[in-house]
């Protein structure tokens, strides 16, 4: 776990789901610090959590071995932003929302 990053793991079918809530205020040194959970390289991966940028493009890099990454985006759902299959587009929106029943207190 990282300094002030909490993060959770959501298996799917066809994707797996890494949630993070930061702790604080973070800074951008954190991130030798930050040790995201694994993930299955073999299905997608979303991200969601709200956080900085430089965080959520960070995490992308961590899991580009993935079948491909999404962003998620409360007011659109998952956004495709890197992908080795012909199954996901760069760009395509694939319909997420995060139960919050799963989320820890």
């Amino acid at each position: 776990m990282g300094w002030n990053v909490k993060f959770q793991r959501f298996f799917f079918p066809q994707y797996t789901v890494i949630y993070f809530e930061l702790g604080g205020t973070i800074t951008p040194h954190i991130l030798q610090l930050v040790k995201p959970p694994k993930a299955d390289g073999k299905r997608g991966v979303i991200i969601s959590g709200r956080g900085p940028i430089w965080l959520h493009s960070f995490l992308a890099h961590h899991y580009h071995y993935c079948k491909w990454v999404a962003h998620h985006d409360p007011r659109l759902g998952a956004v495709v932003v890197q992908s080795h299959s012909p199954d996901r587009e760069v760009g395509e929106i694939i319909p997420f929302d995060l139960p919050k029943e799963l989320l820890e207190d």
